[in-house]
C-alpha cells in the first residue's frame, strides 16, 4: 500500500503506513485473498503493500494480529534469557570447513553450511532464502534452494529489501519440509503465523536467521553506483559483501567492467544512510525467534571497535533452541562446519552496533510517545534492562536525536 491507497482498502496498513512502520516482509499479501495485496518497490526504494481491492474485515484484523511492524513477542517467561541476545543454549564461533564456501560467504559460511547439511542429509525437501534478483542484481528475490549449488549462489548478504514471507500461502499449499531464512522480522512474522495455522511448524521445522543492521532501500545501491561510475542498467551482477572477510561490494558490468568497494565505506558510509526507519527501533535484530542464528564474528582493535581488515571468514553462531542446538551439532559431526564454544560477553564485542542499538530501543519509543506518533508494542525483549546496558547521558542523546529527526521529516 501507497501512502494515497484509500485507508478504506485497509484501515491497518493505512495506520502502518502513517506510522512508517512497515517491515516489508510480505506476510500481507499472503494474509489477503489473492490478487488483493501485492510488494512492490516504491519510490524511496523499499518494498511495501499495495492494495488493490478492499480487504475483508477478516483479512484487516489478521494484517492487525501478525505484522511485525506493529507488535513483535516473545515469551517472557523463556529462562536463561540475556538482555540483550536474547535465549542462548550456546553460543560458538566457526566456519564452514569448505573453504571456497568459507571465502565466497559473507561471514564464515556457517549459515550456508548448515543448509547444505540440511539438503545433503534429506532433512528437508529445499531452502526458502533471499537470492539476488537476475532481472535486477541490485535487488532481491526469494528462491527453493535444493542443491548445494543453489546455497552456494545465495551466500552473501544481500543489503537490500527482501519480502519472503509474500508467497508463504502457496508454500503452506504445497507438500514437503523447508528451511526458512530470513531477517529476524520475516521470522518473527512466521512464528506469529505459526501460532495460528499448525502447517507452519509442519512445512517449516527449522527457521534459521542472522544479525540484521537495518534494511536499506534500494537506493543505498544506487548511491554506491554512481560512487562507481556506473548505471543501474549497466549491472550484469551485483554483490553487497563476499569473496573474502569482510569482502567487497561489487559491481560487474555487462561489458566485463568490475568495480570494487570495501565494506567499511559501502555499508558504514553509505548503506546505514538509507535504512529504513522501523530497523531504527526494532529489538530484534539478533533474531531471537529463530532456533539458530549466525553472524560477523568480528575481531576487536584495542579500543573494543571490530576491525574490518580482510582474513579468513568467521562466523559468530548463536543456538536459541533444542532444534538450533541439535542442527548444530549434527552439521558439525558431520563435517559442514568447525566451532568452538565462547563465552556469551564475548558478542558485545563482536557486535557493539548491536548492543547499542537494542539499549537505545527504549528512549527512541519514548521519544515517539512524546510526540504521538505510532510506535509498535514489544513484549519479552527485555527493554528496561537493555536499556541499563548503557549511560543516561547515551539516552538522553539518543531520546533528542529521535525528536529531532522526527520533526524533520526523517521518519517518512
Amino acid at each position: 500500500m501507497s501512502l494515497s491507497s484509500p485507508p478504506a482498502l485497509s484501515p491497518t496498513l493505512a495506520r502502518i503506513a502513517r506510522g512508517n512502520l512497515c517491515a516489508g516482509c510480505g506476510l500481507c499479501e499472503s494474509l489477503a485473498a489473492p490478487g488483493r495485496i501485492a510488494m512492490h518497490v516504491n519510490d524511496a526504494g523499499f518494498l511495501r503493500p499495495r492494495v488493490s481491492a478492499a480487504l475483508s474485515p477478516e483479512e484487516d484484523a489478521a494484517i492487525a494480529r501478525l505484522c511485525p511492524g506493529l507488535a513483535l513477542s516473545k515469551d517472557p517467561t523463556e529462562s536463561e534469557r540475556h538482555p540483550l541476545w536474547g535465549a542462548m543454549i550456546s553460543t560458538r564461533v566457526g566456519h564452514a570447513t569448505d573453504e571456497t564456501l568459507r571465502h565466497h560467504a559473507s561471514s564464515g559460511g556457517a549459515l550456508s553450511a548448515i543448509l547444505g547439511f540440511l539438503l545433503e542429509t534429506g532433512a528437508v525437501d529445499g531452502i526458502i532464502q533471499t537470492a539476488a534478483d537476475p532481472d535486477r542484481p541490485i535487488a532481491n528475490r526469494t528462491v527453493e534452494s535444493v542443491s548445494l549449488d543453489d546455497i552456494y549462489r545465495a551466500a552473501g548478504s544481500r543489503y537490500a529489501p527482501s519480502a519472503p514471507l509474500a508467497r508463504l500461502r502457496d508454500q503452506l499449499d504445497r507438500p514437503g519440509r523447508f528451511a526458512f531464512v530470513g531477517k529476524p522480522c520475516d521470522v518473527a512474522a512466521l512464528r506469529a503465523y505459526g501460532r495460528e495455522d499448525r502447517r507452519v511448524g509442519d512445512r517449516f521445522p527449522y527457521v534459521l536467521s542472522f544479525f540484521c543492521a537495518g534494511v536499506p532501500s534500494l537506493a543505498g545501491a544506487r548511491a554506491i553506483l554512481e560512487r562507481f561510475g556506473v548505471a543501474e542498467t549497466e549491472v550484469a551482477a551485483f554483490r553487497y559483501r563476499g569473496d573474502g572477510w569482510p569482502g567487497c561490494a561489487a559491481a560487474i558490468t555487462v561489458d566485463g567492467r568490475t568495480r570494487q568497494m570495501g565494506y567499511d565505506e559501502s555499508w558504514g558510509g553509505i548503506l546505514t544512510r538509507y535504512v529504513q526507519f522501523r530497523c531504527k527501533i526494532c529489538p530484534d535484530g539478533t533474531g531471537g525467534l529463530a532456533d539458530l542464528v549466525c553472524a560477523d564474528a568480528w575481531y576487536g582493535d584495542a579500543r573494543g571497535f571490530p576491525t574490518f581488515a580482510d582474513a579468513p571468514g568467521r562466523s559468530l553462531i548463536v543456538s536459541r533452541t533444542t532444534t538450533g542446538e541439535d542442527l548444530l551439532r549434527r552439521a558439525e559431526a558431520a563435517g559442514f562446519l568447525v566451532t568452538e564454544p565462547i563465552d556469551a560477553a564475548a558478542i558485545a564485542a563482536m557486535q557493539p552496533g548491536q548492543r547499542q542499538r537494542k539499549a537505545l530501543v527504549l528512549s527512541r519509543l519514548a521519544a515517539l510517545a512524546l510526540l504521538g506518533r505510532q510506535r509498535p508494542r514489544y513484549r519479552g525483549f527485555d527493554l528496561a534492562r537493555a536499556a541499563r546496558q548503557v549511560s543516561m547521558l547515551t539516552h538522553v542523546r539518543s531520546f533528542l536525536g529521535t525528536v529531532r529527526r522526527s520533526r524533520r521529516g526523517a521518519f517518512g
